[in-house]
Parts: structure tokens; C-alpha cells; sequence
């Protein structure tokens, strides 16, 4: 039978739990008026669409694999009748200038190869739709026009029944705003499942995100290498900067993942060597939850650096940037910020700061700041990713079938 799609709804996905973020508040049962005409959904025939947005993640190209995987499955297996899979490119974007492309159905099965790509196949970028200045002024809408509204009509225009927003905290807060409007202004045509991508791991209350567990993975393999630079200078001093804004989970799980591998897997000769645990360690591991006392933990790596000959340091990216701002805005230099009203961490760079800082306190010769973000986050998802990724793509297709 043909009925209107229940009211617009976000769900985070994490294993076997749905965390519905939007509820069903609507779901009538008649003909809804809309621009002096009626619409009405066959829910047994799914137009699907799919974006990725924000920062690339150890995820992306596996979340929109499994996704057609399941799509393409339930249309196999008659639990619908007709399908069309749409791809929006470069995220928000793609949805307001209507840059998309609807899924030829031979090239279903051939979407698994997309597992063994880091990145996105369709395309991010860093849009916030509630930012009307910033879409006009990226060319993204008209002057006058409101970028929810626009971006709610492109899925009208295209008959989209479900939207998957494959994305970290910014995107699915995005989703959950278009969610709203979509459901306020226009009746709730359309179902949004975000898939929760962020290598900060900070999407709440989701215990476990898509491409944490990679980052992690790949900063360590990043450090396995860069820390062999001890060795190249004597009191040498090296900064592993870890992305993270706000949260210091990347940066803690890639310093256990490095330590692990060095405790468990490395060996060394003994004495009669420079070279030995206790200088390829981690030293330090500093993150924005807990506060920083510079001269304190100056103090203490000192000592380490007069036994070892160098220090070694995993800081998130994020820890500290409310005292650099400060000390910024102090001596009248503008801090950047971006769409979203974040601050522009390149601009503070917050490695060279702390590098700079703890060089003098430490008698350190040297001073090497090397990040890990960009290596890590493009890599295609590891094992544990992808078994996530499966088992919430497989509950997201069904959920929205439903």
C-alpha cells in the first residue's frame, strides 16, 4: 500500500542498539498537500541516498560498501520491490547544489573492492547548514535562501526516502537540524540514519565510532618510525601530534597501541647500546581533558631526557589550546575560525608551541614536531572497523525498511 513515511528520524548506530535522536512524532496515514499536489510513498519502493562529510576517516569508503551491500540484498530478497541508490558528492555540498549521481544496479555487487580504499569515494567536505553566510558565501545557495530549505527541497526533487549521513558529531548534529526542519516544514517525508565516523571517538553516547580504532592503529605504525629520530640527534625532543580537538581519545589509544607493540613485540640487544626501551618509550601523553602544567611536567622530562637522552611526547592536538588562544588574543593577534565557529588548529599549532616551549625547560638540542593525523585518518578500515561498520550498516538498512 502507498502511505507517507514516518516522521524524520536520526538514529546513531552502534552494534545491536539504536539510539533514536529525533522520535516518530508524526506518521499519518493520508495524503499530505504539498506546492498544490499529493505526494505519496511506496515504502516497498526505496530511493536511497548516501554523504559523507567532515574529516576523512579509516571508514568511509567501507560505511558506503556495506551500505549498497544491504540495500542491494534486501531488494534480492524481495523485503523491497524497486531500489535506486543516489550518491551526493562532497557531502552537504553535493545535497545544496544538487551535485549527485543515482547508482547504475550492475555495478552493485563490484562496491565490495571500495574496502580496500582509505578515504571517501563520494566526495566530504565541512558545511554547517545552519550557517546561511557561509553557504552564500561558498556559492553554495542564493542570497535570500535558507540552506535547510534548500537542501530539504533537493530531497524532495529527488524523492528520497532515506538519507544515510555517514559522519562525525558536526555531520549528524547537521542531520539531526535538517531532520527537524524537514519534519516541521514539510511533514517528515524523509528517514536520516547517520552512521557515526569520527576518529575522535566523541560522538555521545556512542561507546565506539567508525575509524577510531584504525587512526589509532595507524598513528602507532606512524610513530614506529619517527621515534627511530631519537637516535639521530643527542637530547633530542619529539612531539607526536595527534588529531583531537576535544577529545583525547585518539591520542591516549594510539599511545597504547605504540607502547603495546614496543613492550610486547620489540626487542633490544642491552647494554652497550644508546638505543633501549626506555628511549623509545612514550614519556608523556597529554590531552585536552586534563590540564597541563607546563613547568611541572618540564620538571619531570628532564630527568628523563638526562637518562635517556631524549623524551618522547604523544599530545592531542587539542590539549593546551585555550591557554595558546589566550596568550594569542593577549598580544592582539586574531585567532581564525571556521564554519562551524571551531578554531583554526593549523593556524595555532599547538606542536611547534609546546616544542618551543619545552626545549628550554628540558636542555633539549633539538626539537622535531611530526603529525600523524593525515597518514592515519586515510587509511582504508582495519579488521575491528569493518565488523563494526557490517553489523551497524546491516541494522541502519533494516531500521529504515522498517
Amino acid at each position: 500500500p502507498s502511505f507517507y513515511a514516518p516522521a524524520s528520524r536520526v538514529y546513531f548506530l552502534f552494534h545491536k542498539t539504536i539510539h533514536s535522536i529525533i522520535h516518530n512524532t508524526a506518521n499519518s496515514a493520508h495524503a499530505l498537500q504539498q506546492n498544490n499536489y499529493y505526494i505519496t510513498i511506496t515504502m516497498t519502493s526505496m530511493n536511497v541516498a548516501m554523504m559523507t562529510s567532515g574529516g576523512l576517516a579509516p571508514c568511509l569508503s567501507s560505511a558506503v560498501a556495506y551500505l549498497i551491500e544491504f540495500w542491494a540484498a534486501a531488494l534480492k530478497e524481495g523485503k523491497i520491490s524497486e531500489l535506486n541508490i543516489r550518491m551526493y558528492y562532497d557531502g552537504y555540498k553535493g545535497v545544496l547544489t544538487g551535485d549527485s549521481k543515482v547508482l547504475s544496479a550492475d555495478i552493485y555487487d563490484d562496491c565490495s573492492c571500495l574496502h580496500e580504499l582509505g578515504g571517501s569515494p563520494i566526495g566530504n567536505s565541512r558545511v554547517k547548514l545552519t550557517n546561511i553566510a557561509d553557504c552564500i558565501k561558498r556559492g553554495f545557495c542564493k542570497e535570500g535562501e535558507d540552506p535547510l530549505e534548500v537542501a530539504a527541497q533537493r530531497l524532495i526533487k529527488d524523492e528520497v526516502n532515506v538519507l544515510h549521513t555517514i559522519g562525525g558529531d558536526d555531520t549528524n548534529t547537521q542531520a539531526a537540524e535538517l531532520s527537524k526542519y524537514i519534519l516541521e516544514k514539510h511533514g517528515g517525508k524523509v528517514v536520516v540514519v547517520g552512521m557515526p565516523k569520527t576518529i575522535d571517538n566523541d560522538v555521545f553516547p556512542i561507546v565506539q565510532t567508525f575509524g577510531a580504532d584504525t587512526a589509532a592503529q595507524q598513528g602507532a605504525i606512524f610513530f614506529e618510525n619517527v621515534v627511530s629520530e631519537s637516535s639521530a640527534n643527542p637530547r633530542m625532543l619529539i612531539i607526536h601530534e595527534v588529531m583531537g580537538r576535544d577529545s583525547g581519545y585518539l591520542c591516549a589509544a594510539t599511545a597504547k597501541k605504540y607502547r603495546d607493540s614496543l613492550v610486547n613485540a620489540t626487542k633490544f640487544v642491552g647494554p652497550g647500546f644508546t638505543v633501549s626501551q626506555k628511549s623509545r618509550d612514550v614519556h608523556a601523553v597529554w590531552i585536552p581533558e586534563i590540564p597541563l602544567d607546563i613547568i611541572e611536567e618540564g620538571e619531570r622530562l628532564k630527568a628523563v631526557m638526562d637518562e635517556t637522552g631524549c623524551v618522547n611526547v604523544f599530545l592531542s592536538e587539542g590539549a593546551g589550546v585555550e591557554e595558546i588562544v589566550a596568550e594569542m588574543l593577549s598580544a592582539g593577534k586574531a585567532v581564525e575560525r571556521d564554519s562551524f565557529g571551531h578554531i583554526s588548529l593549523a593556524k595555532v599549532n599547538p606542536g611547534e608551541y609546546f616544542a618551543n616551549r619545552l626545549k628550554d625547560l628540558l636542555g633539549a638540542e633539538k626539537a622535531l614536531v611530526q603529525k600523524s593525523g593525515y597518514f592515519a585518518r586515510s587509511a582504508k578500515s582495519n579488521d575491528f572497523d569493518r565488523k563494526l561498520i557490517r553489523e551497524c550498516a546491516e541494522i541502519g538498512v533494516a531500521s529504515a525498511i522498517e
